[in-house]
């Protein structure tokens, strides 16, 4: 039985195949990414999309697409396919699609009168390179097969447009040829498993229309270039493998090269696995780092999520040396008691108020799966006391303790915790002052950090974080706590509390040490529970609330505006079923998988085979923003594990 797979009805329905997406990345950093049928709807779509270190270290688009065409008896059937201006599609290779099976890769069949045809692809492990194997599965007589390439050389939040500067030429490579498009750019070398012919034929394809971009009010024309085509002629049952990588290689081993790869692949037979699928494609190792990519196609490395999503995409699945590795290569970038949100180096914001107590959290997991107190403490004792330090004195954006022991902070004209949304340059949800999250991971972060400095027997003196931890629930209570209303407060700022109900204050009952009591935390599961649990996560706005905004739609700063304010965030589901649980007990594990059972949907509703970033906050809940999402995937995988975890302990 084949768990993803797409009928013919689906594969030429464009109003479905093109709303549904396909993602493939290695542990590299390169990503391919397309709709269902193979048209691209965003310029973020592409079959090699890899860092370029001599540019920018940015992802850029090298290969845009390759399209087959089927030639017999001196008939072209083009299988391509691409959108221009007015709703115009040309070719419609869509209309020979058959279907579409994604097991361990995906694999989709044509049928061309009486030729069937198929096209599979995968990502070499440890290489920018990208296998497409062809094959001729039935026909009547050999099959000309061409191949045109359509090239970008392209940083991918831009789009390319033709000009007179792109370098035409080409040089030979083994069973193929390279292409260079401008200066500083690595080469792609196109290269076959058997002697090809290329026809050089430079030309441009101007205004391939993005109907994504459109639809979010960005630029969406781009012109590609197209160097020439290659062809071969295959029998019934032969197969031809194409690498498409930035270095030149042997080609006599691509056909063994694509059977190891495919071996290693896991197969996607049910939903735990596709999450695991989904979970090792945010792994990244390069430059000697490895780092967790927030969610494609256009997140980069962010702090903030690293240390959120990486217990599920490493420790939930049994790889604690993921984790280590992780945090040995995040833990570099401590800087005066802050990480970087986003960038690295130069480029780095360090303008993340929570992100380093995340830090505590992702340690804690670490611990929680090895025991290994020890280990923890000498690797990143230090670094978690120079953060409890510099939260304590004072640091950036008047992030400071306060008297009662709480944390404050933020600066006008920016937001620095998880919802960080920018509107015309104003924050939505500032959020200045004192945030509950931010103050329950802050207590959480100090008994933590006590806790592993005492197993890790550790001659650190601890009697004055001791003092502030026994401050804090006390403080907390009176700052956050109201009795008549039932929940705590979002945030306090000058003594004014906000009571906005969102969602920040479910990590108050879902953290292993918690400053509310067991009455409280119930209170809370309660009320989020009523007003922001969904089948898709939990709302960060409750619908009663008049600035609520229920779909996630429109340009930038419209759907900025809606972000935080009842769009819907998987990753907040792991934190509430972990807080539930803990109300509910074993009580609580019917409850919490039915909402699982409902996630699975999500599989073939945007991004296949993941979760996406965002839903709308109205139902249906459709699937918005950035199709895989780190966050998303992890904090499922975790809830699974967390589950399974209740269970064997019975």
């Amino acid at each position: 039985m084949n768990y993803l797979k797409f009928n013919k009805e689906q594969l030429i329905n464009l109003s479905y195949s093109l709303t549904h997406e396909l993602l493939r990345t290695n542990r590299s950093g390169s990503f391919a990414s397309t709709s269902l049928i193979g048209c691209n709807t965003r310029k973020y779509h592409g079959l090699l999309i890899t860092p370029q270190s001599l540019i920018d270290n940015e992802m850029h688009v090298l290969v845009s697409s390759i399209d087959p065409t089927i030639i017999q008896q001196d008939t072209e059937f083009h299988l391509g396919i691409h959108q221009y201006p007015n709703g115009v599609f040309a070719p419609k290779g869509h209309k020979y699609a058959r279907k579409m099976v994604i097991d361990s890769i995906p694999k989709t069949t044509y049928r061309v009168g009486g030729v069937i045809f198929t096209q599979e692809r995968l990502f070499i492990s440890n290489a920018d390179r990208i296998l497409t194997r062809y094959t001729i599965v039935d026909c009547h007589s050999p099959v000309k097969l061409r191949l045109q390439p359509f090239l970008a050389f392209r940083q991918r939040h831009h789009l390319s447009k033709a000009n007179n500067f792109v370098d035409k030429s080409y040089k030979k490579s083994k069973n193929g040829v390279q292409f260079k498009m401008y200066q500083g750019y690595t080469p792609v070398h196109f290269q076959f498993s058997k002697k090809v012919e290329y026809v050089h034929a430079p030309d441009w394809y101007y205004n391939i229309e993005y109907s994504e971009e459109k639809r979010r009010g960005y630029d969406y024309l781009e012109d590609l270039y197209v160097p020439g085509y290659f062809e071969m002629t295959l029998k019934k049952g032969e197969s031809i493998i194409l690498s498409a990588g930035t270095e030149e290689i042997n080609p006599t081993g691509l056909k063994r090269m694509f059977a190891t790869e495919a071996k290693r692949r896991i197969h996607r037979q049910n939903f735990k696995n596709n999450l695991i699928n989904a979970a090792e494609q945010f792994v990244q190792k390069r430059n000697k780092k490895t780092q967790i990519v927030a969610g494609y196609p256009w997140f980069g490395v962010w702090g903030r999520d690293t240390f959120i999503a990486l217990p599920g995409l490493s420790l939930s699945i049994d790889k604690p040396e993921l984790a280590k590795q992780v945090l040995d290569s995040i833990s570099k970038n401590l800087k005066d008691g802050l990480f970087p949100n986003i960038g690295e180096n130069d480029s780095a914001a360090f303008n993340s108020i929570d992100a380093p107590l995340w830090y505590f959290w992702s340690i804690q997991q670490y611990v929680a799966k090895t025991n290994d107190y020890r280990l923890a403490w000498k690797q990143y004792g230090k670094k978690m006391l120079s953060i409890l330090n510099s939260y304590k004195n004072g640091i950036d954006y008047n992030i400071k303790m306060q008297e009662n022991a709480l944390i404050s902070g933020g600066v006008p004209g920016k937001a620095l915790t998880w919802m960080d949304a920018i509107a015309e340059g104003k924050a939505v949800t500032p959020r200045i002052g004192m945030p509950v999250e931010i103050n329950a991971l802050w207590y959480n972060a100090l008994r933590f950090f006590i806790e592993l400095a005492q197993k890790a027997k550790a001659r650190t003196p601890l009697e004055e974080w001791q003092a502030i931890a026994n401050k804090i629930p006390q403080s907390f209570t009176e700052t956050f706590w109201d009795e008549r209303k039932g929940y705590l407060a979002d945030f306090v700022c000058n003594g004014k509390a906000n009571w906005d109900i969102r969602p920040n204050m479910i990590f108050a009952a879902s953290l292993a040490y918690s400053p509310i009591k067991d009455s409280i935390k119930a209170a809370v599961v309660k009320t989020v529970k009523k007003e922001l649990l969904t089948t898709r996560g939990l709302r960060t706005l409750s619908p009663k609330n008049p600035q609520y905004k229920g779909i996630y739609e429109g340009d930038q700063n419209t759907r900025d505006r809606a972000y935080h304010q009842g769009t819907v965030w998987p990753w907040l589901f792991g934190h509430f079923a972990e807080a539930y649980l803990k109300i509910r007990g074993e009580k609580g594990i019917a409850k919490i998988e039915w909402y699982l059972e409902q996630f699975e949907e999500t599989l073939i509703e945007h991004g296949i085979g993941s979760i996406s970033e965002i839903f709308d906050g109205n139902p249906p809940h459709t699937p918005r923003g950035s199709i895989s999402q780190a966050w998303s995937v992890s904090e499922v995988l975790r809830v699974i594990d967390l589950i399974e975890s209740i269970k064997n302990k019975k």
